[in-house]
């Protein structure tokens, strides 16, 4: 597991399934989150790439198995994310077969839309 894949499972809490197919998980990455390194200095900003791994190991820790992310099919960012920020993911199955599925996730800080993401993932 990496270092980066690591510390984005101890920045989660709250990880919750309510439904089949769906999940919602809280993050707070601080100051010294690896991801903030250099992404900018004198003004941290959470880079998209750990949004879009912040899914996949939601997935990974309901699941119990490792996930690979295959597929980018959409990612829109509408505001950005520092250091101590708590935001909020919720995602939903959209499709599942055999090895594969469909990820549809939100990403939110006190009700404000920071991304929408479509992932592939497969087992």
């Amino acid at each position: 597991m990496s270092t980066l894949v690591k510390e984005i499972k101890l920045c989660m809490f709250n990880l919750s399934g309510a439904a089949e197919g769906q999940m919602t998980a809280s993050f707070i990455f601080s100051q010294e989150f690896t991801g903030f390194q250099g992404h900018f200095p004198g003004r941290p900003v959470l880079p998209g790439v750990c949004m879009i791994q912040a899914v996949v190991v939601m997935l990974q820790v309901r699941e119990g198995k490792k996930i690979r992310l295959k597929e980018i099919v959409l990612a829109k960012f509408f505001s950005s994310v520092s250091c101590g920020e708590k935001l909020i993911v919720d995602c939903r199955e959209c499709m599942r077969d055999s090895n594969e599925i469909l990820m549809k996730a939100s990403v939110s800080n006190n009700n404000k839309r920071i991304a929408e993401l479509h992932l592939k993932v497969s087992f």
